[in-house]
């Protein structure tokens, strides 16, 4: 049966951060949760009928704070999900949490109910950064939110950490993942700040201390080979994993294999096309058509997408996957058009394999736009 991956979007959350541009609502009335929940269970079961032919292998529970919701919906939804779907026995099942607000309780009947893995979001070590960027917890919250984590079962964890954070320096950044690293996650991403139109940050964007380009450039920099000697290899331009850990829903899509999505802002990639719901929340409940993008791109398209999203990874793309997948010339396609970016060290080409270095990783959207042509 061919594969699938699932993915929940739990659009609330207790505060908005100061950065945050996601589809999440903060301080949500009961209500409306429970209003949300019955109407993902509601698409959950209506979209059953489409995936009897696929097994389902991961599921991801996103947002906003999926661990906001009552510990009986996360049930019912797991429920449902067992119920309706073919669930691999492996399945890797993973839901997003802050740091602070759990309990030892949540995570135990949560792992019962087949969670096997958890994201937190950590972000900085230090009290500052995270005032700087809204964030309600603490480092001690993320000690005991570990701590609870373990002591339930669960042995797969992943903690997000950021760089570029107003006031933030190339040791400050190091003195975060030293302490995370303390901690023994299994998994860890590193994502640099950027100000996005409509937050707190950009209306206030000049007046942010933020460091300088060449600075965070040090501090990826820096990040990628202190993980790497603490046993963490970076596998994707802002993932690093303990061998084997390597998050395999986010490998969905740089893959460019089928998921999809349920709730206000998800995206999906099924049954040959690609479409994404609106942010719209109440339309969401009231069960109203929220699609607003469908299309159902054309080889080269798909082509475009595969390179763009696979040289994200650290492997870059094979030949022999390139032409499994779509035909063609590995060699015409992919391995010259990136050649004349080897000499100055931003790519590793051969003639069987095409890879971003590390040099390359920081500047790989220019690359990108430069060798990639998505026209129909």
């Amino acid at each position: 049966m061919p594969r699938l991956g699932l993915y929940l979007h739990i659009p609330f959350c207790k505060s908005k951060c100061l950065y945050c541009d996601f589809c999440s609502f903060p301080r949500p009335k009961p209500q409306t949760v429970r209003d949300y929940v019955d109407a993902l269970l509601a698409d959950l079961e209506a979209r059953s009928r489409d995936c009897a032919d696929y097994r389902v292998d991961t599921v991801y529970f996103g947002g906003g704070t999926p661990t906001v919701l009552p510990v009986e919906a996360l049930e019912a939804l797991m429920e449902k999900i067992m119920s309706r779907y073919s669930l691999a026995a492996d399945a890797e099942i993973t839901a997003e949490c802050n740091p602070g607000g759990t309990s030892a309780e949540l995570f135990r009947r949560m792992r019962r109910s087949g969670f096997n893995r958890l994201s937190l979001g950590v972000q900085s070590a230090h009290a500052e950064e995270l005032r700087a960027l809204g964030r309600i917890h603490t480092f001690a919250d993320v000690i005991r939110t570990v701590e609870q984590a373990r002591a339930a079962g669960f042995s797969n964890l992943s903690m997000d950490v950021m760089f570029g954070i107003p006031e933030q320096t190339p040791e400050s950044y190091l003195a975060t993942l030293e302490q995370v690293v303390e901690l023994s996650p299994e998994h860890l991403s590193a994502y640099s700040l950027i100000v996005e139109e409509g937050t707190p940050f950009h209306r206030k964007r000049e007046r942010l201390n933020l460091p300088e380009e060449d600075v965070v450039a040090q501090m990826y920099t820096d990040g990628i080979f202190y993980l790497r000697h603490s046993g963490y290899p970076q596998y994707e331009i802002s993932n690093f994993a303990k061998p084997g850990y390597e998050s395999r829903h986010n490998l969905k899509y740089w893959n460019c294999d089928p998921y999809l999505g349920f709730g206000p802002a998800a995206h999906s990639d099924f049954g040959g096309e690609r479409f994404g719901n609106s942010r719209d929340l109440i339309a969401y409940i009231e069960g109203k058509e929220i699609i607003e993008e469908r299309e159902v791109p054309t080889l080269r398209q798909r082509k475009a997408e595969y390179v763009m999203l696979r040289m994200r990874l650290c492997q870059g793309i094979t030949a022999a996957e390139y032409e499994a997948r779509f035909g063609g010339s590995f060699i015409e396609e992919v391995a010259l058009p990136f050649s004349r970016y080897a000499a100055e060290g931003f790519v590793l080409g051969s003639g069987d394999r095409v890879a971003f270095t590390p040099r390359g990783f920081a500047v790989s959207n220019a690359i990108l736009s430069e060798v990639l042509d998505f026209a129909p």
